[in-house]
Parts: structure tokens; C-alpha cells; sequence
């Protein structure tokens, strides 16, 4: 079951945010807690001082205690792979949500129609996360790699070298190959040897992109627009 947090000052705008949240997960068929907050210390709290985990966050902007921005940046140690909405009147924070890796920004001129959007794209992604794998076989061996534990894929001579948070494994086949079993749009060439996931990109550089656990993968120029487009789009960093 996926956990929810929707956090604004205003009690009216949380009711607005959970109806729209809740109409999205029964489209998508999703199970879901949905817990409220009017203040973003209390957010805070049960997340660094609790332990409460959360897989989405709805967040205000504009709050009295700590702003959404502060929020978030204080929320992603404890919670590194959180996807976080931010509702806001004010364009000039789109720049910031994007350095951030907010995944979707949603101004309140066009509440409905872009938070329908933004939450019913992020609980398809986390459904996605939550179950695919692919098997690695070699020889008599099978090993099942969860999509959401593989950071990078390399190529090495004849074989892919997939990274993982439990290690490093390898199959003989060919980078493309890997890629079209794949068949998961968070997966993008970041060059020829090279397929990176998404969902682990923290920041894009002028040439590379930094992960989330610290390595940094080179981006090729002839891939560097697509790579952005990607990126952009699973970010939601557009007005």
C-alpha cells in the first residue's frame, strides 16, 4: 500500500488536494494512507524524529512554519527516493523545484487539471517501481534484479554490467538487448555504453549526471538533448 502526505496551511486546500489524490488512485486501481498536515513542522517531525515513510508528498509552497522549499530539501535525506508535488501561485519557484528533482510542479491557476496529472502519472511510476525486475540468467543461474534497485547498466566488451544498490552483476548480452527487455521508459542511454535510471538521477551537469549515490555517469553530447527531455518530462519541471 502506497503512503500519502498532503501538507498546506490552508485546511480547505489539503480537502481539495486529498479529493483530487483520491480520485486519482481509484483511475489507477491503487491502494493507498492518506495522512494530512496544516503545518510543515509536523510533516518534518514525523518524518525525522517518527520514522513515518511516505512515497508521495503533496506540498504548498507558501507556508508560515517552513516553506515548501525548505521542507523539501530537509525531507530527502530521510526520505531519498520520495516523489514530491509542489503547489504554488509563484512560476520563479519551477527553476529551484527543478534544481531539487521535485518531480512535478503545479501551479494553483490550473489546480485540477495539472494535479489530476502530476498525481495520476506518480502513482502509475511508484506501481511501476514497486513490482517490475529483471531476471539475469547465466548458465544454470537466475537472479532477479528489482527495476528500482538498478542505478546504471554498462557496457563491457560483450556484456551488461548492471549496478545495483546490492552490487554489481553481469549478463552477456548486448547494452541494446538489455535496454528493449527492459521495456520501462525510466530507463535512458545516457551514451552508447551507457543506461542509466531515472529515477536515481539527482542532478544533470553540464556533461554527466549525478546519481543518487554519489557516482557521477558522462553524458555524451549527441545524447545530451534527449537526455534533458527525458529527464524534464519524468521531473515535471515544466510550467
Amino acid at each position: 500500500m502506497l503512503k500519502i502526505a498532503v501538507c498546506d496551511d490552508e485546511a480547505s486546500a489539503v480537502a481539495l488536494s486529498e479529493k483530487y489524490t483520491r480520485q486519482c488512485l481509484k483511475t489507477c486501481g491503487a491502494a493507498a494512507e492518506i495522512t494530512t498536515y496544516t503545518s510543515s513542522r509536523n510533516l518534518l517531525y514525523d518524518i525525522s524524529e517518527d520514522g513515518f515513510h511516505y512515497d508521495l508528498i503533496l506540498l504548498d509552497i507558501e507556508m508560515p512554519d517552513t516553506d515548501g522549499m525548505e521542507l523539501a530539501a530537509e525531507i530527502k535525506p530521510f526520505l531519498p527516493d520520495v516523489k514530491i508535488i509542489f503547489i504554488t501561485s509563484h512560476l520563479e519557484y519551477a527553476i529551484d523545484a527543478y534544481e531539487l528533482a521535485i518531480f512535478r510542479y503545479v501551479p494553483k491557476n490550473d489546480i485540477e487539471k495539472r494535479l489530476t496529472a502530476a498525481i495520476t502519472d506518480a502513482v502509475r511510476l511508484l506501481l511501476l517501481e514497486e513490482g517490475d525486475s529483471y531476471t539475469i540468467k547465466n548458465g544454470s543461474s537466475l537472479e532477479k534484479v528489482m527495476y528500482r534497485d538498478i542505478y546504471y547498466i554498462m557496457k563491457d566488451g560483450k556484456n551488461s554490467v548492471f549496478h545495483t544498490s546490492r552490487g554489481i552483476s553481469k549478463v552477456r548480452k548486448s547494452l541494446q538487448q538489455v535496454y528493449e527487455e527492459l521495456q520501462a521508459e525510466e530507463f535512458i542511454f545516457t551514451d552508447r555504453g551507457c543506461i542509466a535510471n531515472i529515477i536515481h538521477i539527482m542532478q544533470l551537469q553540464k556533461q554527466s549526471l549525478v546519481l543518487k549515490n554519489g557516482e557521477e555517469l558522462p553524458v555524451s553530447r549527441s545524447h545530451m538533448q534527449g537526455v534533458k527531455e527525458q529527464i524534464t518530462a519524468y521531473w515535471g519541471a515544466h510550467i
